[in-house]
């Protein structure tokens, strides 16, 4: 009686051990930091990332720091003492965050981007083809514009996918001889949207009508800026192309005014690869690359 009795609780040990372990397995805390989460793309592909999470079980905490890179580095050491499984950069350049990126790998804690940038200290990185996705925008505003005229390009350097989007431009409007790049400007961030509807404002009458022929811009929300200047300036001769695909800017380009391009980057598509590949890495998995690039799309008038 007495080996059967101990028989019994060891079984019982054993099952309550392995429902523990199972448990574990599923419970995953993944610590997802963003300097850009008023931007309404990240805001989308940060979400999607909570869904696929929530469906594997695992625990996800957002934290945003609204552009300042001192105190992504702050957040992600925070992540790291709080001993978490796994931290998301949700875009921003992870060059700008080395020493939190140290103390997750002295920790032993994985690091993957989305939509940032690849360095040592981060395990992979998933993003669009954004050198791509720079080509194609251009290709439409040069088209737009009869291969001819003065343009003006809006980056946001810290941001390495709009780096590679402004380098593809470049490159491509490099190629049309009747075309100038006649400035740069730094959108910055917070606040995109109207900052670039001041500064082309600004543009729009220190250049007259004749003098500008569109503006590149490297993600939807300057471009809807710039829009929004050019209408109120009644400057309909000017054409205007972002990326990211986003409603508004569908939206606008449907009216067959200005904003007559965008380039759809499948944000969805990003945050299901990525909870794949961090389920692999889970059960012990190698990933195939430590860069994973997803195309985009054109979508215009």
């Amino acid at each position: 009686m007495l080996g059967l009795v101990l028989l019994l609780i060891l079984s019982a040990g054993s099952a309550w051990s392995g429902g523990s372990q199972e448990t574990a397995e599923k419970g995953k805390t993944i610590a997802v930091v963003t300097p850009y989460m008023a931007n309404a793309t990240t805001a989308a592909v940060i979400q999607y990332f909570e869904t696929e999470s929530k469906t594997r079980g695992w625990t996800v905490r957002v934290s945003d720091t609204a552009g300042d890179f001192g105190l992504l580095v702050s957040r992600i050491q925070d992540a790291v003492s709080q001993n978490v499984d796994a931290i998301v950069l949700g875009m921003g350049d992870p060059a700008q965050m080395t020493a939190g990126l140290v103390k997750a790998q002295e920790a032993g804690i994985p690091v993957f981007g989305i939509d940032a940038g690849f360095i040592d200290g981060v395990y992979l990185n998933i993003t669009s083809d954004n050198a791509d996705l720079g080509h194609l925008a251009a290709e439409a505003l040069a088209e737009s514009i009869d291969g001819s005229g003065n343009v003006v390009l809006f980056t946001h350097d810290p941001h390495p996918g709009v780096r590679a989007r402004a380098a593809g431009a470049r490159e491509t409007l490099a190629e049309y001889p009747d075309i100038k790049i006649v400035r740069e400007v730094h959108i910055e961030v917070p606040g995109p949207v109207d900052f670039a509807r001041g500064v082309t404002s600004d543009i729009l009458t220190s250049m007259p009508e004749g003098e500008l022929a569109g503006i590149w811009a490297g993600w939807d929300e300057p471009a809807y800026g710039a829009t929004q200047a050019i209408a109120r300036a009644d400057r309909g001769e000017l054409r205007v192309v972002g990326v990211d695909g986003t409603d508004f800017a569908r939206q606008e380009i449907d009216k067959g005014d200005v904003f007559v391009a965008t380039i759809i980057q499948d944000f969805e598509g990003m945050a299901s690869r990525m909870a794949q590949l961090m389920e692999e890495y889970f059960n012990g998995n190698k990933p195939e690359s430590k860069v994973y690039l997803i195309p985009g799309k054109i979508y215009s008038d």
